[in-house]
């Protein structure tokens, strides 16, 4: 008999199980569904709260994906078999990704970035930073979220941007946030994180390509999204 808090011992309303049954996927928090997975937890702690360190020491879905046997089973309450199960799951989502979008797209200029992600932008009410993982080929490995913030306020330190390309072997990045007001200009503050970020690429020797700014068309512009490269704001 397992030692590990089961499910089943936790409050109705914290039951990821339940809820999914009540309210669809879609409503449950991504450790919830890591926890779903993972089944007990261990010792007392739930198997939500085994998810929320495994999140909390990955920082994305992407860099969890990509984590080897060894490293997951680093996390107090994931031993072997919970190791494998979370390996095998996000195996089946990465093959099944590839088969809805087909061959990896070329992400080459920024409007083929901006058309990339337009759609998955286009409602949100606070800025998502995104970064674009992109093989030697300018083609996509990965698209990542890296944080969100308040309206027109966003704080990005480069080691986020950096984590996930190195997990990836990532040849290349590509910068992307959205504006919230629809105007794609750059800010002081995307300016400076930009060329923060530039920098670090340069040590890690990962080119940092674009960084695109997504916001709505207006006869203005011509067009619903910025790059920073374009403007000139990127270094010879």
């Amino acid at each position: 008999m397992s030692n590990g808090l089961l499910i089943k011992d936790l409050p109705a309303g914290d039951r990821p199980r339940e809820r999914m049954a009540q309210h669809g996927a879609d409503a449950l928090r991504n450790a919830e569904l890591i926890a779903i997975l993972l089944r007990t937890g261990t010792k007392g702690i739930s198997a939500v709260q085994v998810a929320d360190e495994l999140l909390k020491r990955f920082v994305t879905l992407g860099s969890l994906a990509n984590a080897s046997l060894a490293d997951l089973c680093k996390i107090k309450g994931i031993g072997r078999d919970k190791a494998i199960a979370l390996k095998g799951a996000f195996t089946l989502a990465k093959r099944m990704a590839a088969e809805m979008h087909g061959p990896a797209p070329l992400l080459d200029t920024p409007e083929r970035i901006a058309d990339y992600l337009r759609e998955n932008n286009r409602f949100h009410a606070v800025e998502y930073f995104q970064v674009i993982l992109l093989n030697a080929r300018r083609k996509l490995i990965q698209h990542e979220m890296i944080s969100h913030g308040t309206l027109d306020s966003l704080l990005v330190h480069p080691r986020e941007v950096f984590r996930a390309a190195i997990s990836t072997n990532a040849a290349a990045v590509v910068l992307v946030h959205n504006h919230p007001s629809g105007d794609p200009t750059p800010s002081e503050a995307d300016i400076k994180v930009t060329r923060d970020i530039i920098r670090a690429g340069q040590l890690l020797k990962i080119d940092v390509i674009d960084h695109v700014i997504l916001g709505r068309r207006t006869e203005a512009n011509g067009k619903d999204y910025a790059s920073l490269r374009e403007l000139g704001y990127f270094y010879a």
